[in-house]
């Protein structure tokens, strides 16, 4: 496929859900490793006992652990498209941590087109509404707009 029948396919597609992950279970080994990878041991994290006592009932994941499950959400949803060679992380132009997640909570996300534009004759640049769902909960963890480059086979 080449860049300017992906642009066509996906241009098709603004305005619609196009892909809902898998459940991610986010348990308290989860959320530990987090926290050694990142330095990032702050108790509502870490220390069940102390965090029992507030009005989370118990540890809550970091919000960039959420945010990092995207990358996961998205690779379940978005195989590459013929002749594209990767996909890369461009950045969110928002970002909002609406509900915690709680240790022993579900995560999934959900992917709405909202643009796509071709940046040069290997790139397209895709933006999504991406909102992580709690299992269970009406409100989610966090909604977001972020930006990926699809990168193409060069036509050279």
């Amino acid at each position: 496929m080449s860049i300017d029948t992906a642009l066509a396919t996906l241009s098709a597609q603004i305005g619609a859900e196009v892909g809902v992950s898998n459940w991610i279970l986010v348990d308290q080994p989860m959320i530990d490793q987090f926290a050694e990878t990142t330095h990032d041991d702050q108790w509502i994290h870490v220390d069940p006992v102390r965090a029992a006592d507030t009005p989370f009932g118990g540890t809550i994941a970091h919000g960039f652990l959420t945010l990092s499950l995207a990358s996961r959400f998205a690779y379940d949803c978005f195989p590459l498209l013929p002749g594209q060679t990767m996909g890369i992380n461009y950045g969110f132009n928002r970002l909002r941590f609406l509900n915690p997640v709680k240790s022993g909570n579900q995560l999934r996300g959900r992917f709405t087109l909202t643009d796509v534009t071709k940046r040069n004759d290997t790139e397209l640049l895709c933006t999504m509404a991406l909102t992580i769902e709690i299992d269970g909960a009406s409100t989610p963890a966090l909604v977001a707009e972020w930006l990926g480059l699809a990168v193409f086979v060069s036509k050279d």
